[in-house]
């Protein structure tokens, strides 16, 4: 278990969008509590609408009247914004702090809004395709925060993390170790899952998290740097 507290890469511009997503993130989890004060049918409402819910896109591709193609790839982002509860979107938007700033600094503020939107709509894909029967809504900014993570792992290697280890002691880290110790447990689980007839992941989308974090590591290298000399340790 590795919980990282920050890293000692350097960044040479503010993070405006890296805080925008936080801050918004955090501004819809107030709404959704909000809600949740209202009685828990009215969150499961709230989730089963803007929630990403696999039957329901197996039920546009097939041509349901109830259920339009439209509709569904909106819940995909809209996805992205939501939280089951105070430890998923507080490790979520820790992750993003640590992990974010770094990749917006490199690619540029836009583009890592458009980047990030991206690597969160293809981790939900990915869960949606290796869970097409499911009805329970997926939620939360873990598929594109994954994406993230992959980019800085491409990009940020040997950047060092402090990082509590099995929380027992800190210890500076490469980058990669964590990143990619988290990456296999995230694929092993979803193989697990996949050989479970239960189809149990312990309720985390652990599919998408391994198709954000592809996709960052792919797209990532896709992107120009910005125009502008920098100093990273890069690979």
């Amino acid at each position: 278990m590795f919980f990282p507290i920050r890293d000692d890469q350097p960044r040479f511009s503010t993070p405006f969008v890296n805080y925008f997503l936080i801050g918004l993130n955090v501004a819809v989890f107030f709404f959704e509590l909000a809600v949740a004060a209202q009685g828990r049918r009215a969150l499961n409402g709230l989730m089963f609408q803007f929630g990403v819910v696999p039957v329901h896109f197996e039920r546009a591709l097939a041509g349901s009247a109830h259920y339009t193609l439209g509709a569904a790839l909106i819940m995909i982002f809209t996805s992205m914004f939501l939280h089951a509860g105070w430890s998923h979107i507080f490790f979520n938007m820790w992750g993003l702090w640590i992990f974010g700033d770094n990749v917006e600094d490199y690619v540029g503020h836009f583009t890592y809004l458009i980047f990030y939107l991206v690597c969160g709509s293809m981790a939900a894909l990915t869960q949606i395709a290796l869970n097409l029967n499911s009805n329970i809504p997926t939620v939360g900014a873990s598929g594109a925060i994954a994406g993230v993570m992959g980019a800085y792992l491409v990009l940020f290697p040997r950047a060092k993390v402090w990082t509590w280890v099995v929380f027992i002691f800190f210890w500076w880290l490469p980058a990669w170790i964590p990143l990619i110790i988290w990456f296999l447990a995230q694929f092993f689980a979803g193989a697990a899952s996949i050989a479970d007839t239960r189809q149990t992941t312990g309720g985390i989308a652990v599919w998408a998290h391994v198709g954000g974090f592809l996709a960052g590591m792919i797209l990532v290298k896709m992107l120009p740097r910005r125009t502008r000399a920098y100093r990273y340790g890069t690979w």
